[in-house]
């Protein structure tokens, strides 16, 4: 046997014999691990000089209760941090589309629900829309109005009186406005009709998970 494998045996004995005397056989534990130079060390405590590589705890029968990890480095924990953040929050993330649906079920448990609160949003859309015809309509017979007015000083328009003018203005302004509400609404009909036909896929996948029974995810 080589002097240096001679020398750390008889230290982890020497260890060993003085956890028996001072320690007790039962709870005694020796650590033991090679450093950076290649020496073995012993303690009776996790080594210090040891943090950066593996160490092993030994039982006061020489057997080994558990290897001991290195320490991480400021890069691994980093690392680590890192994985434990992403874990969170795809965990949170998972929470969340769950809890939205179970929220979907509890409100629309069957189709013919879905249906009548797609017909109840569609409909809010055409009082709208009706409000904007209606509003266009009246403007319209303004402007004629203001037509009728506005021909009467054809012949000079220099003569035409500054409130008129702006009248026919805001008229026109106001068309301009309705009609730009009314295309807001046509994007706001898509909208509404693309958010009911995305979650109807949703919960007739849900409705036949329902159905078949309760599953692991």
């Amino acid at each position: 046997m080589p002097s240096q494998a001679r020398a750390s045996a008889r230290s982890i004995a020497c260890a060993l014999a003085l956890a028996w005397c001072y320690g007790g056989l039962a709870q005694a534990a020796i650590f033991t691990c090679v450093d950076a130079q290649g020496r073995r060390i012993t303690s009776d405590r996790p080594i210090a000089a040891c943090m950066d590589r593996e160490q092993r705890e030994l039982s006061p029968s020489g057997s080994v209760r558990r290897v001991i990890p290195p320490e991480p480095t400021a890069e691994e924990r980093a690392a680590q941090d890192a994985k434990r953040k992403a874990d969170a929050e795809r965990d949170a993330r998972l929470n969340e589309e769950k809890r939205r649906e179970r929220a979907l079920l509890s409100r629309y448990p069957n189709e013919a629900a879905h249906q009548r609160e797609r017909v109840k949003a569609l409909e809010s859309v055409d009082a709208v829309e009706a409000a904007i015809h209606h509003r266009i309509e009246e403007l319209v017979k303004q402007r004629a109005k203001l037509n009728e007015e506005m021909a009467f000083y054809a012949k000079d328009p220099a003569k035409t009186p500054p409130l008129l003018k702006r009248n026919f203005n805001d008229n026109e302004n106001l068309v301009s406005a309705q009609q730009s509400a009314l295309k807001q609404q046509a994007e706001e009909r898509q909208r509404v009709s693309e958010r009911f036909d995305a979650e109807l896929e949703q919960l007739r996948k849900l409705w036949a998970q329902s159905a078949a029974g309760p599953t692991t995810r």
